[in-house]
């Protein structure tokens, strides 16, 4: 195949690892408005496209470790609210929660892969 023609293949590919990355992180608000629906449509984003776009491995498995790291932080804050702390700490997560997939979508959709800060590496 000519260069030509494999050029505007590149391209669209390109768009179409940036849409897929994107939507994986955005994905997580589905479960504001559908229970459990941000934790199921992540996986299942993820795990139709890693094959066919490779590229959208590493964010499939930043997003789930952020799954696993925010439920885990969000029950150490639910113990640590005998002491009073667990409130802020539930705070800072939920906020988190709020703010990580949004930078997370706009870095993918640009190209980009960010590392969500504070997760914890379950799947590498």
């Amino acid at each position: 195949m000519s260069d030509d023609l494999q050029q505007p293949v590149d391209i669209q590919r390109q768009k179409d690892v940036k849409l897929w990355a994107m939507l994986i992180h955005f994905s997580l608000f589905a479960g504001y408005v559908v229970p459990f629906a941000g934790l199921i449509a992540p996986i299942l984003l993820w795990q139709i496209k890693k094959a066919d776009l490779p590229e959208v491995d590493a964010h499939g498995k930043m997003v789930v470790n952020w799954i696993i790291s925010s439920f885990i932080y969000l029950c150490v804050g639910g113990l640590l609210t005998f002491v009073l702390v667990g409130f802020a700490v539930m705070f800072a997560v939920a906020v988190m929660a709020v703010v990580f997939p949004i930078v997370g979508g706009i870095k993918a959709n640009n190209g980009e892969f960010w590392k969500y800060p504070l997760t914890i590496e379950f799947i590498k």
